[in-house]
């Protein structure tokens, strides 16, 4: 089984809409039970809220329920449990060094790493541009789906 963490500040808007697009990309492709995908937050800010608003709209709108879903912090145990720690922006990975160390296991990269466009997942809860969001996390997830199979 292959483990994924995905990994952003609050784990209320870009992380979890990754944990919910891959989840979807996987049970289309019939491959769900290969894998297992969660996400939380390199901040304590959020935990125990639900998915905010916006992001929750824009994956009801592609037909993506993320219902029950709740922030949680990152532990430094998901760095042993997870095979890949795939974070939104430099920002963040800055912030899991806390939890990851120096990521001797080579598990930790950049969601755009998996796509021709690498970078940051601009954060809509600053720029209220939740489709941008949702294509870069989309094309990302993609990329990492291509890349597994």
């Amino acid at each position: 089984m292959i483990k994924i963490l995905f990994i952003c500040h609050g784990n209320i808007c870009r992380s979890p809409m990754a944990e919910f697009v891959m989840k979807d990309l996987l049970n289309k492709k019939g491959i769900a039970g290969q894998f297992e995908i969660a996400s939380a937050a390199t901040s304590t800010e959020e935990i125990g809220n639900p998915i905010y608003p916006p992001a929750k709209r824009k994956l009801k709108e592609h037909g993506i329920s993320c219902e029950g879903k709740t922030a949680r912090q990152m532990t430094k145990e998901d760095y042993a449990y997870y095979d890949y720690i795939i974070a939104m922006d430099r920002l963040n990975l800055r912030n899991m060094t806390k939890f990851v160390g120096n990521d001797p296991d080579n598990k930790v990269s950049l969601l755009m790493d998996f796509t021709s466009q690498p970078g940051d997942v601009a954060d809509p809860w600053y720029t209220g541009d939740f489709d941008t969001t949702w294509s870069d996390v989309y094309e990302g997830c993609v990329g990492i789906l291509k890349k597994l199979n």
